[in-house]
């Protein structure tokens, strides 16, 4: 019989052990080598990420580490940075991103990645919402030599996984697909996913039923993963909003693996007010020992697609051709239109959706004005666009016009969710919403000096250190001797979102200087072109080659 895997907080424990040791080895060195250090930021207000009381003091940077906190009297330094009234943090830590069209872009001024930068942020997962790749050695391994502005965290994605074994079919695996599945699962956590990642709200992962789901997530679970999940249902779809937090939770405590609830909210007017209901859920399973926790961004709009929204499950089955068939046959047409009918009042109505898909004919208008504006139904407008966008990727032209943001949750749940003590900071940052450019900034000012939701401490701690230790992240997430120099220098004052929904691609302001691994990658307001982020995979995996 195979051994269980180790607890996260029995790695958490060995962890410390081995860095104490390390900086006992560090602090014997110091005293024998040179004092000079390369950056002081002096006289700043230091959140160090961890639940203490902010300091008045210094930071020390020699490399790609830190040196000193507190006090920085016996060092000198190449560059002294006058930090006196300004927030000095770790590097935010962004757990939800869809930063891939600018990691990936070929060209490196845009992988500098300065939507991310300019709010504050030094790291992002990518492979989100179950999309994370397989090849997780090649994929990230490629995108660090290739020079990225950012650090990035990988997951392997259930939905990469199912299509490479199943393809887009609604349809359960056979034993042997089974076993195909977890391998890549194993594969990607060998190679070093944080966890598994999935998205069972989209199609193909939404075929898959819980026993499929359990089957591969242990995989993970055996090599210390974590399972991020976009859960099947944020409002009434299919399970309802508990019923599908319930399901996450048993997911977590069969195989034996920390939960995490990726962008957690009440969505749609079916489920507003069940906030209460979903944190009462989460504190019980933490009281019985289930590690959960979760994420959230600070908007009421969601960002999706007019597919994912508006269309049956059924209809999606087999892809985009198979259900341009469909839509070709009347009578299974009349049967989409009025499923979709039902799925637009879940969301509060055509003019509740705005479409934000950039360079089209639609782009910053609702659903509702398209829609009188081609004196159709609402349900034949969305249809013509997904047409669109089906067609003209399958004749390998731009597609992607279906994007959408949502205005579907309520102010009073979305405040409760951020004030628990299991919470973290998130973008779920996607092309065409604000919350790609701005999501920090915007809960800096709305939700802490504005509203006074949340403290200015809590918000350092849910976008720093709570999320590193979530996610194991190796020193990383917290000021101290010893750990990576990811660091944002903040202006109180002047720290603030400058994308909305009609403009949401404007850069944030009031980052003075942020260090990504030492290098000072923001400079007053600016990036300096530096590309100095790494792929921070896990190491050593358990139970691999």
């Amino acid at each position: 019989m195979s051994s269980p895997p180790a607890s996260r907080s029995v790695r958490r424990l060995t962890g410390l052990v081995s860095m104490a040791a390390a900086l006992l080895c560090m602090s014997g060195a110091a005293a024998q080598t040179d004092a000079t250090v390369d950056v002081i930021i002096r006289g700043g207000t230091i959140y160090d990420g961890g639940e203490g009381e902010p300091v008045v003091g210094d930071v020390a940077i020699r490399g790609d580490r830190i040196i000193a906190v507190g006090k920085s009297g016996r060092y000198t330094a190449t560059r002294v940075i006058d930090a006196k009234g300004m927030i000095v943090a770790p590097g935010f830590i962004d757990p939800h991103t869809h930063a891939d069209s600018f990691l990936r872009s070929p060209d490196k001024a845009v992988r500098v990645n300065a939507a991310w930068l300019h709010q504050g942020v030094s790291t992002v997962m990518i492979g989100v919402d179950g999309n994370g790749t397989p090849d997780v050695a090649a994929d990230s391994g490629k995108l660090a030599a290739s020079g990225i502005g950012t650090n990035i965290v990988p997951f392997v994605g259930f939905g990469p996984v199912r299509q490479r074994v199943l393809g887009q079919d609604a349809r359960a695996p056979s034993a042997a697909e089974l076993d195909a599945m977890k391998a890549l699962v194993a594969k990607g956590m060998c190679e070093g996913a944080v966890g598994l990642s999935t998205g069972l709200f989209y199609a193909p992962q939404s075929f898959a039923t819980t026993d499929e789901v359990v089957a591969v997530a242990r995989e993970a679970a055996i090599r210390g993963g974590l399972y991020d999940t976009h859960q099947r249902d944020e409002s009434s779809y299919s399970i309802g909003l508990l019923g599908s937090v319930e399901e996450a939770i048993a997911i977590g405590k069969q195989v034996g693996m920390p939960v995490h609830f990726a962008h957690l909210k009440a969505l749609g007017v079916d489920v507003h007010g069940q906030a209460s209901a979903v944190i009462a859920m989460i504190d019980a399973a933490r009281k019985a020992g289930i590690d959960v926790t979760a994420d959230q961004y600070p908007w009421l709009a969601s960002g999706t697609s007019l597919d994912a929204v508006l269309l049956p499950r059924w209809a999606v089955d087999g892809g985009g051709a198979a259900l341009l068939k469909r839509l070709d046959d009347p009578a299974t047409l009349m049967r989409v239109r009025a499923e979709m009918q039902e799925n637009l009042r879940r969301r509060g109505g055509a003019s509740a959706l705005l479409l934000i898909a950039q360079g089209f004919a639609w782009t910053g208008k609702t659903l509702e004005q398209v829609a009188a504006e081609w004196k159709l139904d609402s349900r034949d407008a969305a249809l013509r666009i997904i047409r669109q966008s089906i067609e003209a990727k399958s004749r390998g032209q731009k597609g992607g016009g279906t994007a959408v943001a949502s205005f579907n949750m309520a102010q009073a749940d979305v405040d409760l969710l951020m004030q628990q003590p299991w919470m973290v900071t998130s973008s779920d940052g996607s092309d065409g919403h604000p919350r790609m450019f701005a999501s920090f900034p915007e809960k800096y000012v709305r939700y802490v000096r504005e509203r006074k939701v949340i403290s200015l401490a809590t918000f350092i701690r849910q976008s720093t250190g709570r999320t590193a230790d979530i996610y194991e992240l190796d020193r990383r997430g917290y000021l101290r001797p010893g750990y990576f120099a990811d660091v944002v220098v903040l202006d109180p004052a002047e720290y603030a979102p400058r994308a909305d929904y009609v403009r949401p691609r404007e850069l944030s302001v009031g980052v003075k200087k942020l260090f990504v691994n030492g290098a000072l990658a923001v400079d007053d307001n600016g990036t300096t072109g530096v590309v100095a982020g790494r792929a921070l995979l896990r190491s050593p995996p358990l139970r691999c080659p």
